[in-house]
């Protein structure tokens, strides 16, 4: 069994427009791309978390009829990415700004997080919380 501090996560989001998504999560976030190259873009979240964005298209020719084609199913809700930050309400305000739907505000949860939730271009649920 590996060991939690031997584990690199990449979490892939399929797209329907990279450079869109790119500029999207680059200004949200505000990372520079660590790659970014036709077919893929990846941002360093940290030194064990790295998220990309991979087109739709792409994702279907590497895995061909063995998935469902995520052209079908874009604007639904497909993966989560839930981000623990310092500034919930801000950078909640600047994925609105850039373009993202909101779809609950920032509150206290009963779970002891302050979250709020906003959904991107592709159907891909955001939350801010602390």
């Amino acid at each position: 069994m590996l060991g939690l501090t031997s584990v690199v996560v990449h979490t892939i989001l399929y797209v329907a427009d990279q450079k869109k998504s790119r500029d999207f999560y680059g200004a949200l976030l505000g990372l520079d791309p660590v790659l970014d190259v036709p077919g893929m873009t990846e941002f360093k979240l940290s030194e064990s978390h790295t998220l990309g964005l991979m087109p739709e298209a792409g994702i279907k020719r590497l895995l061909g009829d063995k998935i469902a084609d995520p052209t079908k199913t874009n604007g639904i809700a497909r993966a989560e990415l839930y981000l623990h930050v310092e500034n919930p309400d801000t950078m909640f305000a600047e994925a609105l700004q850039l373009g993202a739907r909101e779809l609950s505000p920032v509150l206290e949860r009963n779970w002891g997080d302050r979250a709020g939730y906003v959904l991107d271009f592709d159907g891909h649920v955001l939350a801010f919380s602390s």
